[in-house]
């Protein structure tokens, strides 16, 4: 026996098989009494095809009454089958998930192979034209003005270092140390009654600068704002006498109270603390894209307690 695949073909399988069984009976019966067969009525059908009687003669009923109702059922199942095929979607290839899950992969290779070209694409920067931090370190000398270089000669020695923060192309915030060396002059150590002594100034200054570019190589700059001075110094040795009138020279230095030298003798050191001002301003020369060679000149001034110190500090140095 031979499977069958569905139900609707199945069916139609063993209607087939009736008609089978069915059919030379069936062309018996015509030749002996075909008038009959055409004047039965169609429900006798179900009473005929009851195979209890047996023998030859209701055999011959079955096969007639059951002729045509199998004709109906059988095209009914065949209709059905047809019906059935055509709403169950075929199976597809087997090759074809192979191909649809290589086209994704090929797409995938593709964006794998366009992303490092995104990756490697230079991305452009904004120049700003400016950097936003400089320093500078320089060094030179200082020629001194006013009370000072009554007692200081000029020339001394300086070193001097500096930061900015630029905010733009042409304003920006610079903060400065400088040392200067104060050399006293021979008629001061004479004042003194010392053989030598040692005398220097430390200060800070925080201005505002304003960058003035001229062309691609040349520029300019000017700073101003407050300054800190601290000034010490000391004496070798002095045969002032504590407690003697003070001098033009021992009010400079700091150490005459009530127009007297201290009666104990502390008169030989120096540190004085004064607040003051500066300003000045300088070249540039760029000697390379990223370093520029400046020279600077300004003028501090600091007082506390009508003692002041006035300095003019010419400073070279380069600034990256």
């Amino acid at each position: 026996m031979l499977a069958c695949s569905t139900g609707a073909a199945c069916r139609a399988h063993g209607a087939s098989k009736l008609i089978i069984w069915c059919l030379p009976a069936a062309q018996h019966q015509r030749e002996h009494r075909g008038h009959a067969l055409l004047q039965a009525p169609l429900g006798w059908s179900a009473a005929v095809c009851n195979p209890a009687a047996g023998g030859e003669g209701m055999i011959r009923k079955f096969a007639t009454a059951c002729v045509l109702p199998s004709l109906v059922l059988i095209a009914m199942l065949t209709a059905a089958a047809a019906v059935h095929a055509q709403q169950t979607p075929a199976a597809p290839p087997p090759d074809q998930p192979t191909q649809t899950e290589q086209q994704p992969q090929g797409q995938s290779s593709s964006s794998q192979e366009a992303a490092p070209e995104e990756i490697d694409r230079p991305v452009k920067k904004k120049v700003q034209g400016y950097e936003k931090w400089t320093f500078n370190v320089g060094g030179g000398a200082s020629l001194t003005n006013g009370t000072t270089k009554t007692f200081v000669r000029g020339g001394g020695g300086i070193a001097a270092a500096g930061a900015a923060r630029n905010y733009s192309k042409y304003f920006g915030i610079r903060l400065d140390f400088q040392f200067d060396n104060l050399p006293l002059r021979t008629s001061a150590l004479q004042a003194a009654q010392a053989t030598g002594a040692t005398n220097h100034v430390y200060s800070f200054t925080l201005d505002p600068i304003i960058n003035i570019p001229v062309s691609s190589n040349w520029g300019g700059y000017v700073v101003f704002g407050p300054g800190y001075y601290h000034r010490s110094g000391k004496l070798n040795a002095s045969t002032a006498i504590p407690g003697s009138a003070c001098n033009s020279f021992f009010l400079w230095w700091g150490h005459c109270y009530n127009g007297s030298l201290p009666i104990n003798g502390q008169f030989l050191h120096e540190s004085q603390n004064e607040f003051g001002y500066n300003f000045g301003g300088g070249i540039t020369r760029k000697i390379r894209p990223n370093m520029d060679l400046y020279a600077e000149f300004r003028y501090l001034h600091g007082k506390r307690n009508n003692i002041s110190t006035d300095l003019r500090p010419i400073t070279v140095g380069i600034r990256w």
